[in-house]
C-alpha cells in the first residue's frame, strides 16, 4: 500500500473511532482484557461473517476457530477469508481452525477456543446462538438482525440481562454509522443553523429514510451466492425486521445521540406494512445455484414465481418525533448502479438530505436545504459559521452553493466502502472490550431498536 493511502486510512480510522467512541465511565460490566482476543466464528451462513476478517486487528489472535455444519455455507465463508489472505495488496494472515461435525455447537461450548463469538447467518437460529453464547460467558459480535419477531425480541432482552450478569459484551454490527454522509447528516442536524428537529406528522415525517437493496450483487469482486433459506422469511426474517434494523438505528443515533431510550415509553408504532418481491426460478438459480425451490419455500411459490416478504415500511414516533422508514428489495440493480439510500432530517430552519439517484451518479451525496420560511442571508452566515466548527472535527468538508441550497463536498479520504465499514465496527467493539463496557446508551437503545422492528412486524400482520 502506498504511504499516502496508508496515511489516509489511518486518518479515517481515527476519525471514525472518535465519531462513534466508547464509554469511559467508571462502572465496568467486564474486567479489562489484557491478552489478545481470540475469535470464534459460529455457523457463518452470511458473508458478513467473512467481512469482519477482511482486515487484521492488532489485539486479535490470527487463529480463528470456526464451528459450523458441513456444507456450502461454511465452504463459501472459508473461501472468502482465504481470498483476503491471498490478495496482492495488504493480505491478511488468518489461520482457520475448522470443525464441521453435527455437534458443532456443543463442541464450541466445550472447547471455548476463543472469547469473542462472531455470529452472522441464519436468523432463525441466531437469537438462540446469541443467548447460549453469553450464558456460557462468551462475548458476542452479531450481524443484524439479532431478533426477527417478538418471541426473538423477548429472548434478546434476556440475553442482554445474561450478558450483564456474566460480564460479557453483546453488540450488533451497525455499519451505517460509519458511512460519512450519515455521520455528517447527524452533525449538521445538531448545529445551531439547523434549528430544532421538527416533530413532524405521519403524513409529513420529521425523519424519512428509504433504502433499496438487491438479491444479486457482487461482494469482494465476485457474484454473491446466497443460501436458499435467505428467501424464507421464517429463517431470514421479513424485510420489516431485517434491513430496517439499520434505518431504525440511524434514526435513534442521529436524532438522539448519546441518549438512553426506553422502548416502553419512547417508541410508538403508528402504522406498518409489508409486501413481497417476486423471484423467478431462473433468478433463484442464478443467486443460489440451486435448480429447484426447496420444500420449505414451495408454499410461497405460485405459477413458478417465489414471493418473499422482503419489503417493509414503518411509521412511528420516537420521543415524539415522527419517523418513516422503508426498505425495498429488487432482484438486481441496473448496470452501473447498486443499493441506494435516501434520507431526510427536517429542522425548523433547514433539512439535511442524503440523495443517491441518477443525478448523483448513484453515489450518496449530502445536501443542506433551507426551509421556505428561512431568512437565506442570515442562514448562510449561520451555516458558514457552523462549518468552521465542524471543520475542527472533519477538516476539508466544504459547502457548494446550488439552486436549492448547498451541496456538502466531502474529501475522498472520508469515503470508505461498505465492506470496509465492518472493520471499523469491529475496531470499535474491540476498544469497548478493552475498556470493559459499551457506552451506557448502547444496550437500552439496541433493545429499543429491536422492539421497534419486531413490534412493527406485528402491526403489519394485523396483530
Amino acid at each position: 500500500m502506498k504511504k499516502n493511502n496508508l496515511k489516509h486510512l489511518l486518518f479515517i480510522n481515527c476519525m471514525m473511532i472518535i465519531a462513534a467512541g466508547c464509554s469511559t465511565g467508571t462502572e465496568k460490566s467486564q474486567e479489562k482484557m489484557d491478552n489478545k482476543l481470540q475469535l470464534i466464528t459460529l455457523d457463518p451462513g452470511h458473508f458478513h461473517a467473512a467481512l469482519v476478517q477482511k482486515s487484521m486487528y492488532a489485539d486479535v489472535d490470527s487463529v480463528v476457530h470456526v464451528y459450523a455444519p458441513e456444507g456450502q455455507e461454511v465452504k463459501s465463508h472459508l473461501s472468502l477469508v482465504d481470498s483476503y489472505n491471498t490478495r496482492t495488496e495488504n493480505p491478511t494472515a488468518w489461520k482457520q481452525q475448522v470443525y464441521t461435525g453435527q455437534d458443532y455447537l456443543e463442541k464450541m461450548f466445550a472447547e471455548k477456543a476463543g472469547n469473542v463469538v462472531v455470529i452472522a447467518g441464519n436468523n432463525k437460529l441466531k437469537t438462540d446462538y446469541i443467548s447460549r453464547s453469553v450464558e456460557s460467558g462468551l462475548n458476542v459480535l452479531a450481524d443484524k438482525p439479532m431478533a426477527i419477531d417478538l418471541d426473538g425480541f423477548n429472548k434478546l432482552v434476556k440475553a442482554f440481562e445474561s450478558a450483564e450478569k456474566n460480564k460479557v459484551l453483546l453488540y450488533d454490527i451497525m455499519t451505517e454509522r460509519y458511512e460519512i454522509n450519515s455521520m455528517l447528516q447527524k452533525e449538521f442536524a445538531h448545529l445551531p443553523a439547523f434549528g430544532q428537529l421538527e416533530k413532524g406528522t405521519p403524513e409529513n415525517p420529521s425523519v424519512t429514510k428509504v433504502s433499496v437493496h438487491h438479491f444479486f450483487k457482487n461482494v469482494s469482486g465476485k457474484p454473491l451466492v446466497r443460501p436458499a433459506w435467505f428467501f424464507d422469511v421464517k429463517q431470514q426474517g421479513e424485510g420489516i425486521t431485517d434491513i430496517t434494523t439499520h434505518l431504525v438505528d440511524l434514526v435513534q443515533w442521529e436524532c438522539f445521540p448519546d441518549q438512553i431510550l426506553d422502548y416502553k415509553k419512547d417508541v410508538e408504532i403508528v402504522s406498518a406494512k409489508r409486501w413481497a418481491t417476486s423471484i423467478s426460478a431462473e433468478q433463484f438459480e442464478k443467486v443460489t445455484k440451486q435448480k429447484e425451490y426447496p420444500e420449505y419455500l414451495k408454499a410461497d411459490v405460485k405459477d413458478g414465481m417465489l414471493s418473499t416478504y422482503s419489503n417493509g415500511e414503518i411509521n412511528y414516533r420516537l420521543k415524539g418525533i415522527h419517523a418513516k422508514i422503508s426498505v425495498t428489495w429488487d432482484f438486481q440493480a441496473p448496470e452501473g448502479t447498486g443499493d441506494t439510500h435516501f434520507s431526510v432530517m427536517r429542522g425548523t430552519q433547514a433539512s439535511v438530505v442524503i440523495k443517491q439517484g441518477k443525478e448523483q451518479n448513484y453515489k450518496p451525496t449530502l445536501y443542506i436545504e433551507p426551509s421556505a420560511k428561512t431568512d437565506l442571508k442570515a442562514f448562510e452566515k449561520a451555516i458558514q459559521a457552523d462549518l468552521k466548527q465542524l471543520n475542527s472535527k472533519y477538516p476539508g468538508v466544504e459547502l457548494k452553493k446550488i439552486g436549492s441550497g448547498w451541496e456538502v463536498l466531502i474529501p475522498d479520504t472520508y469515503k470508505v466502502s461498505h465492506e470496509d465499514h465492518f472493520a471499523q465496527v469491529t475496531k470499535k467493539y474491540l476498544e469497548c472490550l478493552k475498556k470493559g463496557q459499551l457506552p451506557a446508551w448502547e444496550v437500552p437503545n439496541m433493545i429499543a431498536k429491536y422492539y421497534t422492528t419486531t413490534k412493527a412486524r406485528e402491526k403489519a400482520l394485523g396483530r
